[in-house]
């Protein structure tokens, strides 16, 4: 496929682009940052214009593309004001989907975020592990953003029923090099307990993304994508006793496995995680 990525310069951005290139993809970066040349171009993702126009041809570098996979977003709260955040990321993701339908594209597949399911779960959640199953709980106004793209991609493809859009809702990315402090997390619970000690190595990122452009039907699906197991050596069940020792328990909880749930995306995409901060 000949696809537009945006956000392609950011941490997870610059893995995916790298990991489709080299599965035979053509990759079109676009980002705010970054230097022009081939196969990127350097946009601003809040002017519609410049997104329209950038998805539906620039110079001699395309004509077209197959397929939209949006990452570009202030990646996380706190890093600018809240207004900002609500402001930059809600326009840009309205702008690439409006853009996509406008130019035919009907295969999306964007970064939705674990914030959806309750993060920093200071009240704790339904149950654990975590899944799809229960509605969003936003705490966050980035958060909030994130249920709100959902919301519009379920509208978007009510109105566009041949189009496709997944919603990946990605736990804490990593890379290899962020591996070495992993095992400091074991002396406090509390310290990652914010995301039911959760990540997802980049590189599977990349993986589930692309599993995502090959399979999606038509019409919106959302699904965790973390790693396979967590950031801890501790074993599941004395976590959960220690931090949340009254919410009840959906299943086995396992030695390290995943506490955010990737049963949906290993059952309807073929997801299949293949790194772990434990082999690094």
């Amino acid at each position: 496929m000949r696809i537009a990525v945006t956000g392609s310069t950011g941490k997870l951005g610059s893995v995916v682009a790298r990991e489709l290139r080299a599965a035979g993809h053509e990759v079109l970066g676009l980002d705010v940052a970054g230097v022009r040349g081939p196969g990127f171009v350097k946009l601003d993702l809040t002017d519609y214009g410049q997104v329209i126009d950038a998805l539906g041809g620039v110079g001699d570098q395309h004509d077209g593309v197959d397929a939209v996979v949006h990452l570009a977003a202030v990646p996380a709260p706190g890093i600018r004001p809240d207004a900002a955040t609500f402001h930059n990321n809600m326009t840009a993701s309205f702008n690439v989907f409006w853009a996509a339908i406008r130019l035919g594209i009907e295969r999306i597949v964007y970064a939705s975020s674990e914030t959806v399911l309750g993060l920093p779960f200071d009240t704790p959640p339904p149950y654990i592990p975590v899944d799809e199953e229960y509605p969003a709980r936003p705490e966050s106004t980035y958060s909030l953003v994130k249920h709100l793209e959902e919301t519009m991609a379920i509208e978007l493809v009510r109105w566009n029923p041949q189009l496709s859009i997944t919603a990946l809702r990605f736990s804490n990315v990593m890379n290899p090099e962020d591996y070495a402090e992993f095992p400091a997390f074991d002396a406090d619970a509390m310290a990652r307990k914010w995301n039911l000690w959760g990540y997802i190595d980049a590189r599977d990122g990349a993986q589930a993304i692309e599993r995502a452009l090959q399979v999606a039907g038509p019409g919106f699906e959302r699904y965790i994508i973390a790693a396979a197991d967590t950031v801890m050596s501790r074993p599941n069940p004395e976590l959960v006793a220690e931090v949340f020792p009254d919410v009840p328990l959906k299943g086995d909880l396992g030695t390290n496995e995943t506490l955010l749930s990737i049963e949906k995306a290993r059952r309807k995409l073929g997801y299949s995680p293949q790194h772990s901060w434990r082999e690094a």
